[in-house]
């Protein structure tokens, strides 16, 4: 990812999660899980609407995105990725976390 990119990246990413921590200060009694669901909805509904193809059958760039089970799949290659990537993935309170 070139800087530009990784610029862009890390904005967004930054901005959406001060968005949820924004919105969990302002409201004490709201469910994290809610706002998290929220941002995730709003996420992908922006997402999906940025992954339209370009309406050439022959376009090479669009052709892993254009059909909803291409985008679908490059949704989950995405999500798999990220989240593995992040540093809550594995957490200490896993069922599956060893203990000593």
């Amino acid at each position: 990812m070139t800087e530009s990119l990784a610029d862009t990246f890390d904005a967004a990413f930054s901005k959406a999660v001060d968005l949820g921590n924004r919105i969990a200060d302002k409201d004490k009694d709201a469910d994290l899980w809610d706002i998290a669901d929220g941002l995730l909805a709003g996420a992908l509904q922006y997402w999906l609407y940025s992954r339209q193809p370009c309406g050439d059958p022959r376009c090479q760039d669009c052709l892993p995105i254009s059909t909803a089970q291409g985008r679908m799949a490059e949704l989950k290659r995405l999500i798999e990725q990220l989240a593995s990537e992040s540093e809550y993935f594995h957490t200490p309170t896993d069922a599956n976390a060893g203990r000593a």
